[in-house]
């Protein structure tokens, strides 16, 4: 993996940070729903395997 790679990889971790953010203020700001909650909690848990992965690959690059 390239500099690039890893420089874009940061970039996906902090965008999809701030997605995770955005979306729990609005279930903060809004009257969602049970089921429409439960789904939007679950997307964020899986951003947050995604971001895990992520950092696990810079970690690796960054060691290799």
């Amino acid at each position: 993996m390239s500099k690039d790679n890893v420089q874009k990889m940061k970039e996906m971790i902090e965008n999809t940070r701030e997605r995770i953010e955005s979306s729990r203020n609005y279930m903060e700001d809004n009257d969602v729903s049970g089921e429409q909650k439960v789904r939007m909690q679950e997307k964020n848990e899986r951003r947050e395997e995604a971001i895990e992965r992520w950092q696990e690959e810079i970690e690796e690059e960054v060691q290799g």
